[in-house]
């Protein structure tokens, strides 16, 4: 079941943001989706060798209806070498209120902005620690984990409810581009049936965003890469991939 793209930000909006969640993470990640028509061009455009790649598996935990999603909530837990590794708590759209101090101060809390043809929506990520091991998903989360998914949900949600979504494969490469200053990863994430979804991401200091967006805006436009104008992420994608499958498969 299709959802609503989060609203984008404008460069005032945006500007405001970062300078009140300073506090919490020192770098902002900019991320660009590319459209699927555009992904196999950016590969070869920016030497992208996926047998470079680290392999990763990838599961998403949400209803079939996509509850968690529709608070601005999405859990993931990446599992590499046949083990979890870690859990990661993403939450959309991030505010100065919507992150509890001790998030700030405790775990890897970090902002990530995605940069669109027409604006930016940023979201913010909580990674926790490895090797918590598989079992329900309570167990998985660590206790900011927790409570950063009871402060997007009100305390409304049943953790208990939700269903594996994947899992999906996705090779991750850092790369150095010609013609762009910044080290870049990539992410391209395959899907059973077939698809994939690539999305190219970018750190630098919350002083620098739109200066270094505006430069990878104007690098990929060059190449001939337009960024796609909904910025659909890859998590969007994974979810309503997974939860189609979920509701034909019931």
């Amino acid at each position: 079941m299709p959802t609503v793209p989060p609203k984008q930000m404008s460069s005032g909006e945006l500007t405001e943001l970062l300078a009140s969640t300073m506090v919490c993470a020192d770098t902002v990640a900019l991320k660009l989706t590319m459209p699927d028509s555009d992904q196999r061009p950016t590969a070869r455009a920016l030497g992208i060798d996926p047998f470079e790649a680290k392999v990763r598996q990838l599961v998403y935990f949400d209803t079939p209806t996509l509850d968690l999603d529709r608070l601005g909530v999405a859990i993931r837990a990446d599992r590499v070498h046949g083990t979890i590794a870690h859990a990661v708590v993403h939450v959309t759209p991030v505010t100065p209120l919507s992150i509890p101090g001790h998030v700030c101060a405790g775990e890897n809390f970090s902002l990530e902005v995605g940069v669109t043809a027409g604006g930016f929506v940023c979201s913010g990520a909580l990674t926790g620690p490895d090797g918590r091991g598989d079992g329900a998903i309570r167990n998985l989360l660590s206790k900011p984990q927790l409570a950063l998914v009871h402060q997007h949900t009100s305390g409304g949600f049943d953790l208990d409810a939700v269903s594996a979504l994947g899992p999906i494969f996705a090779l991750e490469l850092t790369f150095s581009a010609d013609g762009f200053t910044r080290p870049m990863s990539a992410e391209m994430w395959l899907y059973p049936d077939g698809s994939r979804t690539l999305e190219l991401s970018t750190k630098c200091p919350h002083a620098e965003a739109f200066q270094v967006a505006a430069e990878a805006r104007a690098f990929l436009s060059e190449r001939g890469v337009e960024l796609d104008t909904t910025q659909h992420s890859n998590v969007r994608t994974a979810l309503e991939y997974f939860s189609d499958e979920l509701s034909v498969g019931r």
